[in-house]
């Protein structure tokens, strides 16, 4: 009784530690959503990004933080207090983010040519509508900051945005590109630098100004850009990072595995435990 009773309380205080430390940390992404949400110039100032839409990522993380936080929670109660219902609900949330995460993975392998389309679509569209509703600005933030982490420019080729009706220049025929294209490595032209990096803000600081809806960065497709789509860039970056995404994705199933195992077993060994105790009272 006592190596069985030994057993499952390492048990309930391994799952009760580790449930608190993932407590604490969907506590501290809710806390960044949040602080995003509600400061996003400072924000912004700290990390220097400009052209991400960081309403929606904010919303994210901070429902990501609460989903982290509650999971964990019922792990600690449940572990600590030894409540089987607690215990039984953990395995299940565990059990349906599990099988959500196959489910995902499975489509995402044998739809690979549907989700390629419909990842094309959305893009063309975002060019195509680019700067046309000045209120709706988030998909072209996104796609802005996507052509400028990965240093390419349209999805195909720099060539999706001549056509783009917004981006025709009045005075002559000449086709413009956001400035997210430009290619800062080949030339030392700040004050084309300068418009890339504070499209939002102007210079950041203190006193940093929000971002007016027509203020679009353009420049002359002759300028100095990037002269590779984004479709390529993201299939090396895929490439080049895909032992990385399915380690993570390996650990964090395992991971889960674990909890689901160790609840589980815990859960239906309590009775045992408490049949033994009875008998020597």
């Amino acid at each position: 009784m006592s190596a069985q009773g030994g057993c499952l309380s390492l048990i309930k205080y391994f799952l009760f530690v580790f449930n608190l430390f993932f407590f604490v940390l969907g506590s501290l992404i809710f806390c960044f959503g949040i602080w995003i949400l509600v400061d996003k110039t400072s924000f912004v100032s700290f990390v220097g990004l400009t052209f991400i839409s960081l309403q929606i990522w904010s919303k994210l993380l901070a429902v990501s933080g609460i989903l982290t936080m509650a999971l964990a929670l019922l792990g600690c109660v449940g572990a600590l207090k030894e409540l089987r219902c607690l215990l039984g609900l953990y395995f299940g949330m565990l059990l349906f983010l599990f099988a959500t995460q196959i489910t995902v993975g499975i489509l995402i392998s044998t739809q690979r040519t549907l989700l390629e389309r419909k990842v094309q679509e959305m893009v063309l569209e975002t060019i195509q509508n680019y700067s046309a509703d000045p209120e709706e600005t988030a998909a072209e933030e996104s796609w802005d900051y996507v052509q400028f982490q990965l240093r390419c420019c349209g999805w195909n080729s720099p060539q999706d945005w001549f056509q783009v009706p917004s981006l025709k220049s009045n005075e002559s025929d000449e086709s413009r590109v956001p400035c997210s294209c430009y290619n800062s490595s080949s030339t030392n032209d700040s004050a084309i630098f300068d418009k890339i990096f504070f499209p939002q803000l102007g210079r950041l600081g203190p006193l940093a100004r929000p971002r007016r809806y027509t203020d679009f960065c353009l420049m002359p497709a002759n300028r100095h850009i990037y002269s590779e789509g984004c479709k390529r860039s993201l299939q090396k970056w895929l490439h080049n990072n895909l032992i990385s995404i399915v380690g993570i994705c390996l650990g964090i199933g395992l991971l889960e595995l674990g909890f689901m195992t160790l609840s589980i077993f815990l859960c239906r060994n309590l009775d045992h435990v408490y049949d033994q105790l009875a008998q020597y009272r």
